[in-house]
């Protein structure tokens, strides 16, 4: 069965239509550096997927001009940010996840850092903890709550008021550092 299939659309250009397990329904989505995809789930075809993305044209099209507006702020952010040295980035993170998650009692497996384009950090069911290693162009409060929220995931899988409340005993006012985290760009 084909997996995915790239469509022309006039005004548009591409759009990738790709078989999705997580998709419940057709789902269009445009982003920064990836353009217009539609995910279809299994048990629908192609051509219901392109009639969609037809229909939904315009839409498609207000959205990739502001993607546009987004791809140039983060072109012009990116030429005038000085590199990151992995190595560097992993001996301090690594070095304050361990100092969090021995304060604090957590226990975790392995620490991984990477240059990720969409998330700061992730658990894995493991307890494997990936962080990002742009967290390090962040303030030192922020790094702090990305990496307890991550520890908090060792205990609690989900983001359940659990999760919340436990992440606020270690991090304080949790509302008021993810809205100064989403102001951060990846």
């Amino acid at each position: 069965m084909l997996q995915s299939k790239i469509i022309e659309m006039d005004g548009i250009g591409r759009v990738l239509l790709e078989r999705s397990k997580r998709a419940r329904r057709l789902n269009i989505s445009v982003k920064p550096f990836a353009g217009a995809r539609v995910a279809v789930p299994y048990g629908l075809s192609f051509e219901s997927a392109e009639k969609m993305a037809l229909s939904k044209a315009r839409w498609i099209q207000r959205h990739l001009v502001k993607v546009k507006e987004i791809e140039k702020r983060q072109a012009v952010i990116a030429n005038n940010l000085p590199e990151i040295d992995r190595a560097d980035a992993k001996k301090k993170l690594a070095h304050r996840l361990n100092e969090l998650s021995r304060r604090y009692g957590f226990t975790y497996n392995r620490v991984f850092v990477r240059n990720q384009k969409t998330r700061w950090g992730s658990c894995s069911t493991k307890n494997n903890i990936s962080l990002n290693m742009q967290l390090l162009r962040l303030p030192q409060d922020l790094i702090d709550y990305v990496i307890l929220h991550e520890l908090v995931h060792t205990r609690e899988k989900n983001h359940s008021k659990t999760f919340w409340a436990e992440l606020k005993k270690f991090a304080g006012d949790t509302g008021e550092l993810r809205s100064r985290l989403k102001k951060y760009s990846l």
